[in-house]
């Protein structure tokens, strides 16, 4: 099948932490950590809609300064999730620079904050352009089997985990997919285009069969029934899964909480940052060993995996990398 999703790296392993998700025929991305993202295009990261923050420490959010430096003067709305405290440490952000001239501009740039908590709770607040972004519309919700994005397409579920402070893993889950068989497009005589994204988003919406579908065609365009698309044109299947966890300790407790989350993913990005043999400076850092991550990814049932986040102390990362993958591969015996 065609994915959906794009994820790759932001940086390097050895970089900063980061992943960047782009949609397949859509100018739209989401991205996993706000550290170092210079590697980015502007254009890249103005299609960004979500971001999703594991915690505050600099090389997973000094990104957020250049992303809003994009989107200030657009009309263009950023969702913002992540640990206790975000809202707070959002607002000083931009409280540290002057806005006297913003009113002036007839674009807002809105940042929606959602904080979670280990109760399952959250709270939300808004920061406007318009307003100089001062904190407004502060709420609270619960957040149902800890899904933070709820849309047809997909979700993005989150656990809270111990890094000596509480940093959040996260995963991507496509709802379906939806392949679109070329043969049996021209067997119609229909046509590709944006029509196609419509049929798809009408399918995950659960629009009745009776729906008409304004559809490409030779020569013009056919209306024809969703019901009709979907049994000679679609084929549909599971979607894509994609996680990502780093900056937890490796105990029992935070082990239980990714196994839940990332179980089953397509892709898992984990962070190795040490060795097994330094475990003691793991421990004490808080941070997985990359034997640790290769053996929560193994009893997921994850299909790959992909390591970064490493640690400056080995000159030569692959060795991390070598070391999650053999407790990747290993069979229990």
């Amino acid at each position: 099948m065609k994915p959906l999703f794009h994820p790759r790296l932001v940086n390097t392993p050895n970089g900063d932490p980061g992943v960047l998700v782009e949609f397949l025929f859509e100018r739209r991305a989401l991205l996993f950590d706000l550290g170092d993202n210079t590697p980015l295009s502007p254009r890249t990261l103005l299609s960004v809609t979500h971001a999703f923050v594991s915690h505050t420490h600099m090389d997973h959010f000094i990104g957020f300064d250049r992303l809003a430096r994009l989107l200030v003067g657009r009309d263009k709305q950023l969702h913002l999730f992540g640990p206790p405290g975000l809202i707070d440490q959002v607002g000083h952000k931009l409280a540290a620079y002057t806005w006297n001239l913003v009113a002036n501009y007839t674009a807002d740039f809105a940042v929606t904050v959602t904080e979670l908590a280990h109760d399952g709770a959250a709270r939300h607040a808004h920061y406007h352009s318009r307003d100089a972004f001062r904190r407004t519309h502060e709420t609270e919700s619960a957040i149902p089997d800890r899904r933070l994005v709820d849309e047809p397409q997909f979700s993005v579920r989150h656990a809270l985990l111990d890094h000596r402070i509480p940093s959040v893993a996260y995963a991507l889950e496509e709802k379906q997919h939806i392949n679109v068989w070329k043969n049996r497009l021209d067997e119609m005589g229909l046509t590709t285009g944006p029509w196609l994204r419509d049929l798809k988003r009408a399918i995950l919406a659960g629009e009745a069969d009776s729906t008409l579908v304004r559809a490409g065609a030779e020569g013009g365009e056919r209306l024809l029934s969703l019901g009709e698309l979907k049994r000679n044109l679609v084929h549909i299947e599971p979607g894509q899964k994609v996680a990502y966890v780093t900056d937890a300790a490796g105990h029992e407790a935070n082990a239980q909480r990714i196994l839940e989350l990332i179980s089953d993913a397509d892709i898992l990005f984990i962070e190795t940052p040490f060795l097994q043999e330094d475990g003691a400076m793991a421990n004490g850092k808080y941070h997985l060993t990359a034997a640790r991550a290769g053996e929560l990814a193994r009893r997921a049932g994850v299909g790959r995996i992909v390591p970064f986040h490493y640690s400056a102390r080995y000159p030569n990362g692959e060795v991390l990398a070598r070391e999650a993958q053999a407790a990747f591969e290993q069979r229990d015996r």
